[in-house]
């Protein structure tokens, strides 16, 4: 269930996640080797995320709902795939994912895996040059409906650029993200 987990990371970009100092969670040299492989998320944080997929806020995300945040992110590609996420999440068989399966999936999962944050790190990276820019970060919110100026973007990468290269780095991101989903 990676692409849950990856919508939640999107959604706390979204709402200025950056913007939280970060703790130093391993040194740059030893790159990603001291994590865990999972992290628990936040249930309110989890809420947003869910709420932000639920569009239409009858308390449910249907497969067109998952869909359209998909191809908002970039992952278009995967679409294909939803019925068999549906199928695999909705434990009541009503065709929707309600809010209590929603974290179940989590729970069942162990939570998120590094491989997640990997994967919203290279959804982030539109030119794939490895960092994340200010700019990259005010289009994936653009498609994300959110809203966010240049110099707010800018502040973020700020917030998480341990190295001062004006640039979020895988690094960078992935302590930001560990940080972030263990907060109360």
């Amino acid at each position: 269930m990676a692409n849950v987990s990856f919508l939640d990371f999107q959604y706390k970009i979204s709402k200025n996640k950056f913007l939280r100092k970060p703790s130093r969670l391993f040194s740059r040299d030893r790159q990603n080797s001291g994590l865990l492989p999972t992290f628990m998320p936040n249930r309110n944080e989890m809420k947003k995320v869910f709420d932000k997929i639920d569009s239409n806020k009858d308390g449910k995300i249907s497969q067109s709902e998952y869909k359209a945040i998909l191809r908002a992110l970039g992952q278009g590609n995967i679409t294909a795939e939803v019925p068999k996420i549906f199928q695999a999440v909705d434990q009541d068989g009503d065709g929707y994912i309600d809010f209590k399966e929603f974290m179940e999936i989590h729970k069942k999962g162990g939570g998120v895996r590094t491989m997640d944050i990997q994967s919203a790190f290279r959804a982030f990276d539109m030119n794939h040059d490895g960092k994340i820019s200010a700019e990259e970060i005010m289009e994936i919110l653009r498609r994300l409906g959110e809203s966010c100026s240049l110099e707010d973007c800018r502040k973020m990468v700020r917030a998480v650029d341990t190295d001062g290269d004006g640039m979020v780095n895988m690094d960078e991101f992935m302590t930001m993200m560990t940080r972030t989903t263990n907060d109360g």
